[in-house]
């Protein structure tokens, strides 16, 4: 046996290439570390001066946004415990659909508190046991900020639901909420069903065209389809449609078979008989009273030329998702086969228009009358990122709508909340007796991180800002937050900034939850190299056998 040196400790029992770190330095405070740096780069881009981030991912598409949410799934982030931090913005992404920003920032906010702690000589277990008890009486002191009588709302009321989608759509794109808040109110408004805990978000579409400004956006009812009509028949009102999954072509008819073909007689016939049988398909559609025609698939040539005589419009739908959506918003059965289609599967369109739009052709489908069937929103900008990110603004904004739809409590926004918890999370921490106190009032600190984002972010001074915040609610204005454009604190009553509280109390929540579970960890043990096993490491192979 070569002579090594011989592994011992936990070496020994672990196969060569691992890594292990373990105890307060190596593995908590690089957890901690690695979480910090995470929270920098989304902490910059929170509130509506949030500062935009360039993320260029592994396939060179590039991101210019400023979606927390966005930029850590882009990120593809390595390091265990910055992931943990990136599954809580995850998770606040599919519970709410806004707010990963505060969650991730603040998560590492409290963790860089926990940090000061634990080099003061706090045990992780002891900061565990206060931000337990803080998160408690977080939540409990949010309850109290609800604003009265918010939690009974139309949510049929446009200005009513503005109001509460203002904050998640400007901190994507300030400035633009003006334009943008109303398309989305309108676009959730129309497709809100009965019963509106059961908004589905999917039914809010976006069309995004190059050209023309976000002045120039607009909202249809019913599906904007990127393409042209295939025939010359270009529009089309109040008709019924059908629809075929399979495609609209002779193959659909025929099965495959060979024919034997003897003299020229014989295959003009066959010809005659093909045409006559494809003839027959479409005149059978076209007295079923149906005027358009979707196709799932490909449209043959002679179909379609039969198609242009009995004067149907015809529409190619290749997406299956995009044709189930189409069903959805005409009311309408896809047939699987060409023939002549029930009365009861035919669907029904206000009307269908070929528009040239920025230079592209696209298909409206505008169906006016219709429930709970589809709306669009059809947003216009100048370059492909930009179009993303005002798609990323639209997608919050829905989120949104469905959260409120849910629970329609706010709390004010603008940072006023983050204060008024931190005030009274600072007076809790008093009461409190033993080491939790200052994990408590650690916690407590950590929500100025809020403030002082929003100030720095709009080029203010952050720390005259806190102090003039504290001052007015110690004095028991609790709805004093920070004017952004002004610069000054004043009562967000006035500029109507709310946040949801549901927002708000699953990031606090899951944030909370995520630093407690860094914070829990004391080992780190990779059993695997880095860079996945080496061609020449045979796997199995740990000690070198002789």
């Amino acid at each position: 046996m070569g002579f090594s040196m011989q592994p011992y400790g936990i070496q020994s029992m672990l196969k060569e290439g691992h890594k292990h770190m373990s105890g307060l330095d190596e593995a908590v405070l690089k957890n901690i570390d690695a979480c910090k740096q995470l929270s920098t780069i989304t902490r910059t881009s929170l509130g509506p001066n949030g500062m935009n981030k360039m993320v260029i991912n592994h396939l060179d598409k590039l991101f210019v946004t400023n979606d927390a949410a966005t930029i850590v799934n882009e990120l593809e982030v390595q390091h265990p415990a910055a992931k943990l931090l990136v599954l809580a913005g995850k998770a606040q992404q599919e519970e709410i659909g806004d707010g990963a920003n505060l969650t991730i920032s603040f998560a590492g906010e409290i963790l860089q508190g926990a940090e000061e702690l634990i080099r003061m000589g706090l045990h992780p277990s002891e900061i565990i046991s206060g931000y337990t008890k803080a998160i408690n009486k977080t939540i409990e002191v949010l309850e109290e900020l609800v604003e009265e009588g918010s939690e009974n709302m139309d949510v049929r009321n446009t200005e009513e639901v503005i109001y509460r989608m203002k904050a998640a759509v400007a901190s994507k794109q300030f400035g633009q909420e003006e334009i943008l808040c109303p398309l989305i109110a309108d676009a959730c408004i129309q497709v809100c069903p009965k019963n509106p805990a059961n908004f589905n978000v999917d039914n809010v579409r976006v069309a995004k065209l190059l050209g023309g400004g976000l002045h120039n956006s607009t909202i249809v009812r019913g599906m904007v389809l990127k393409s042209d009509a295939v025939g010359s028949i270009k529009n089309m009102e109040k008709a019924k449609v059908a629809v075929f999954a399979g495609g609209v072509d002779t193959s659909a008819t025929e099965t495959k078979g060979t024919v034997l073909i003897h003299n020229a007689e014989q295959l003009e016939n066959y010809a005659k008989t093909e045409e006559a049988k494809v003839e027959g398909l479409i005149k059978a559609v076209a007295e079923s009273g149906a005027e358009v025609i979707v196709s799932g698939a490909a449209v043959g040539e002679m179909a379609l030329h039969f198609c242009e005589r009995y004067k149907l419009m015809v529409l190619k739908i290749s997406s299956k998702f995009e044709l189930r959506r189409f069903c959805r918003t005409t009311g309408a059965v896809a047939m699987l086969k060409l023939c002549q289609p029930n009365p009861d599967d035919l669907g029904y369109v206000d009307s269908v228009s070929v528009e040239e739009i920025g230079g592209a052709r696209v298909t409206i489908v505008r169906n006016e009358g219709g429930g709970n069937s589809v709306s669009t929103v059809v947003l216009r900008g100048s370059t492909d990122s930009i179009l993303d990110d005002l798609e990323r603004a639209v997608d919050d904004g829905v989120n949104t709508y469905k959260a409120m739809c849910r629970d329609s409590r706010i709390v004010p926004g603008a940072a006023a909340t983050e204060i008024e918890l931190a005030r009274r999370l600072k007076e809790f921490s008093f009461k409190e007796t033993g080491l939790d106190q200052y994990a408590i009032a650690k916690f407590a600190e950590s929500f100025e991180m809020v403030p002082k984002t929003l100030a720095e972010n709009a080029g203010l001074n952050a720390m005259e800002i806190i102090s003039s915040l504290y001052a007015e609610h110690a004095s028991g204005k609790t709805k004093v937050g920070i004017d952004l454009e002004n610069g000054v604190c004043a009562d967000i009553s006035t500029m109507n900034v709310w946040d949801l509280y549901v927002t708000k109390f699953f990031a606090l929540k899951y944030a909370a939850d995520a630093a407690c579970t860094v914070l829990r960890v004391d080992q780190i043990i990779m059993a695997k190299p880095a860079g996945g096993p080496r061609r020449d490491q045979q796997p199995g192979g740990g000690m070198d056998e002789d």
